[in-house]
C-alpha cells in the first residue's frame, strides 16, 4: 500500500493494482477507472460550487487572503499563548497544554481549509477568476 504526505496528514492510496491479468484487461479495467474518476471530477465540479454559495460565479482572491489571514491570526495566537506560558519558566499544567492544543487544532483546521481551497481551484472543481491587474 502507498502512502502520501500531504502538508500535515498521510493519505493512503489502496488501489487495487492487477499483476496476473493480460494486457488487454488491464486496459480494459484502466478504462474502467477513468470512467470512474471522471464521474468524481463531474460530481466534485458541480456539487462543490453550490456547496460554496458559488453557483457559476467564481472563486475570488479576497476568498483565499480571508482563509490565509484567519490561518495566520491563529498561528499567531497559538505561537503567543505559548510564548506567554514560557515566561514565567515553570512547567505547564495539563489545563494551559490543552488550551495550547486546542488552539494548534483551530490552526491546523484552518490551514488544511486553505489548503483544501487551494485544490480544488487546482483540479478544476473551482473556477477561479484573477484579480484585474
Amino acid at each position: 500500500m502507498s502512502s502520501m504526505m500531504t502538508s500535515s496528514y498521510r493519505s493512503r492510496r489502496d488501489h487495487f493494482e492487477p499483476s496476473d491479468t493480460d494486457p488487454q484487461e488491464q486496459r480494459k479495467l484502466r478504462g474502467h477507472l477513468e470512467q470512474i474518476d471522471y464521474t468524481a471530477f463531474v460530481s466534485n465540479r458541480e456539487v462543490i460550487p453550490q456547496v460554496l454559495g458559488l453557483g457559476a460565479n467564481h472563486t475570488e482572491p479576497a476568498a483565499f487572503q480571508r482563509l490565509a489571514v484567519c490561518a495566520a491570526t491563529a498561528r499567531a495566537r497559538w505561537i503567543a499563548e505559548a510564548l506567554r506560558l514560557s515566561e514565567s519558566g515553570n512547567a505547564i499544567g495539563p489545563g494551559e497544554a490543552q488550551k495550547l492544543a486546542d488552539m494548534r487544532a483551530v490552526y491546523e483546521e484552518l490551514s488544511e481549509a486553505y489548503e483544501g481551497l487551494r485544490r480544488m481551484v487546482e483540479r478544476g472543481y473551482l473556477p477561479y477568476r484573477a484579480a484585474e491587474r
